[in-house]
């Protein structure tokens, strides 16, 4: 197996440990998930880009990266409904697209057309990965930060989690426009026959 593809596939070990570090009542338990998380997004960036450079692009590589991906942020977005963080109605609307489009692109793909990434689906993900960024950095400024360096910071704590939900509707906002511009686009492959 190929580093890009190690890469890739330590997304999803690293969604349970990020997930099980949001429970942990142990100082630096959210620290560590904070620093988990943004090494999920460096090895989303490295697994990309080392495959490009040596040209070991490959079917299972896309896939995967995709997959992974969204495993992660389902994960950690459904651990932040158990937490009163997020509505449920909101991660449904979210996981419910996901679904429909990795759908779509698989019945497209199995007709020999491919469904890249659009600029309102990156749009979706760049929010998506700011909102669970602001939410656990609130995490860790409230459960570590502030014992740790005798802080108040009460004031950032509350401007992260309401910044971080401002974000996260948001995120579902252009999750549903991107979705919609998706079956607009592409419907027709799944929707006829053939």
């Amino acid at each position: 197996m190929s580093l890009p593809n190690i890469l890739t596939l330590s997304r999803i070990p690293l969604m349970f440990a990020i997930v099980g570090l949001l429970y942990g009542s142990w100082q630096g338990a959210a620290t560590l998930g904070f620093v988990l998380f943004v090494i999920a997004g460096v090895t989303d960036w490295l697994d990309g880009s080392i495959a490009r450079k040596r040209g070991v692009v490959s079917n299972f590589g896309i896939l995967m990266d995709a997959l992974t991906d969204k495993i992660l942020m389902i994960g950690i977005k459904v651990a932040f409904v158990e937490l009163n963080k997020v509505n449920i109605f909101l991660v449904l609307l979210i996981i419910g697209r996901e679904f429909l489009i990795t759908g779509m692109r698989l019945v497209a793909a199995s007709k020999g057309v491919v469904v890249s990434a659009e600029k309102a689906g990156k749009q979706k993900t760049v929010t998506q990965i700011l909102a669970i960024g602001a939410f656990l950095l609130a995490d860790m400024l409230s459960r570590d930060w502030a014992a740790w360096f005798a802080l108040d910071l009460g004031s950032l704590v509350r401007f992260l989690d309401q910044g971080g939900l401002v974000l996260f509707i948001l995120a579902t906002v252009f999750t549903l426009t991107s979705g919609y511009r998706y079956i607009r686009k592409y419907g027709h492959l799944v929707f006829t026959e053939n």
